[in-house]
């Protein structure tokens, strides 16, 4: 058995695929379809790439304006001189001059 070469450009298929792409409109759109997908600066991979980040953004931007409501809600709340000292104290442990904090955490 010889290896026999297939000369592809003579096959029926390769033939029905010319004749096919020799309409020019059909070549232009073909062509202009392969640029639009893959070479163009707004391509699909692009596309995608940037809705992803779109998406991700959208997602920060809930989080920041939740936390941006509590932390109005604690500005508000700190209006009053004595809910500023409970808040200095409790959450940035503040202390007088006179007294000593001790923390305790639990494992």
């Amino acid at each position: 058995m010889a290896s026999e070469k297939v000369n592809v450009f003579k096959s029926p298929r390769f033939k029905k695929v010319v004749k096919f792409f020799r309409n020019k409109y059909i070549l232009t759109i073909t062509l202009f379809t392969i640029y639009a997908l893959f070479l163009d600066d707004e391509d699909v991979f692009s596309l995608v790439s940037h809705n992803r980040k779109l998406s991700k953004i959208h997602a920060e931007q809930v989080i920041m304006d939740q936390k941006l409501k509590e932390t109005t809600a604690v500005l508000k709340d700190l209006d009053q001189s004595s809910s500023l000292e409970r808040f200095a104290r409790e959450e940035k442990l503040f202390k007088k001059d006179d007294e000593d904090i001790f923390i305790i955490s639990y494992k």
